[in-house]
């Protein structure tokens, strides 16, 4: 890390922001295997925020990332770590400006989680306190999500195609304590945005619904 380099605070402190924007910024972590809906859950969620709440909402999806801010990463153990800490920071600064940050990536290892959530729960300088850092499981049996594969990715890495692919030649680590957890068998996805909408609202991270 370069040693000439200075952090410079805002002139508009975190609680200033949130109360002129009318909500809190945090973070919503979305992990689970490959096609266990985490994707399809983030896009509804992100639509119910904005469209039923009000509130300002962006999705960070894991492919659309490698398009732009990650596409020198590939998927070595050390690229996916990478990958996962530069999200972390970049969920954290959306968070930060009081927008509700949804994250959805793999994230295999418990490692890359817990210091994502560290992250958050550092304070920004000038600010007292940490950001909420809220881990949802999108939980499905690895026999489920290779039948429903929309890109292959499983046919392919266990023809040996695709190496390091979690859940066939690399490990998925599941959260011990997510604040949500998701078992998206056969769930509807509008039930499983529920759990994730209830959560938040009994946190009191969210205004009241529109009427």
């Amino acid at each position: 890390m370069a040693t000439n380099i200075t952090f410079h605070a805002s002139g508009v402190t975190r609680s200033e922001r949130s109360e002129l924007r009318n909500q809190r910024g945090l973070t919503i972590w979305l992990t689970g295997l490959s096609a266990s809906g985490k994707s399809t859950i983030a896009v509804e969620l992100e639509h119910q925020l904005l469209r039923d709440r009000g509130v300002h909402a962006y999705r960070l999806d894991g492919d659309n990332v490698r398009f732009g801010l990650n596409k020198d990463l590939g998927f070595s153990e050390k690229d996916r770590n990478e990958n996962i800490r530069r999200i972390a920071e970049v969920a954290k600064l959306f968070a930060d400006s009081s927008a509700i940050a949804i994250t959805s990536f793999i994230s295999p290892f418990l490692a890359d989680r817990q210091a994502a959530r560290d992250l958050h729960n550092v304070p920004t300088p000038g600010e007292e306190t940490g950001l909420p850092f809220v881990e949802v499981y999108v939980d499905v049996p690895i026999e489920v999500a290779e039948q429903r594969d929309p890109k292959n990715l499983y046919k392919k890495a266990r023809a040996g195609e695709i190496k390091e692919f979690t859940g066939i030649s690399s490990p998925y680590e599941e959260p011990e304590k997510p604040e949500v957890h998701i078992k998206n068998y056969d769930l509807p996805v509008q039930d499983a945005v529920k759990q994730i909408v209830d959560y938040l609202d009994a946190q009191g991270y969210l205004p009241p619904k529109k009427e």
